[in-house]
């Protein structure tokens, strides 16, 4: 018989192990290396694509990614003047689009971008209905274009959790990843 403080050290290493486990098959995230990035620069958040069957979904999380640009004080950040009509009308990837949106960019004497876009955003069905978001984020040196880093990732929640409040947390953990290199 093992000594009753032994046997509480396992129980506590496998329900330290098991949370992992299960914390870990919420959410997948993957990212590249954060670039190096100027402390007090403009930023634009740039029409999100929306991936899904979920109306609009590309206008929440580009507002959530706007205000979470704002907590974390990046600088001024501005968002592109979108209608709501025109999620549905062009997608982001549209090259001709993608021009237009960089050229107002520059006209806004913005540095950076983010964009990206939404590839889940809905509640799972089945009995407990968990929330599920999939982004992917991109960082954008708003006068070459060029990408400066991305991320992509996937969270689902509990079943009494708010969408609102997984897909925040995973904008969150992505542009905290993007935003490590801001000096």
């Amino acid at each position: 018989m093992l000594p009753h403080r032994t046997l509480l050290q396992r129980l506590q290493t496998i329900a330290a192990g098991s949370t992992l486990l299960l914390l870990a098959a919420c959410s997948t995230i993957d990212r590249g290396q954060p670039p190096v990035l100027q402390p007090n620069a403009t930023w634009v958040v740039l029409p999100f694509a929306n991936h899904t069957e979920t109306p609009l979904a590309g206008n929440r999380a580009e507002a959530i990614a706007e205000a979470l640009l704002h907590a974390r004080g990046v600088g001024r950040v501005q968002r592109y003047p979108a209608s709501t009509q025109q999620e549905a009308l062009f997608d982001s990837g549209d090259a001709k689009r993608q021009e237009d949106v960089l050229a107002w960019a520059r006209s806004q004497q913005a540095q950076y971008a983010l964009t990206g876009a939404v590839d889940e955003w809905r509640y799972k069905v089945g009995v407990d209905g968990e929330p599920a978001a999939g982004v992917t984020l991109r960082i954008v040196d708003v006068a070459t274009g060029n990408t400066l880093w991305s991320g992509a990732g996937g969270k689902s929640g509990w079943s009494r959790e708010a969408l609102s409040a997984v897909a925040q947390k995973l904008i969150r953990q992505l542009l905290d990843s993007g935003l490590a290199g801001a000096r």
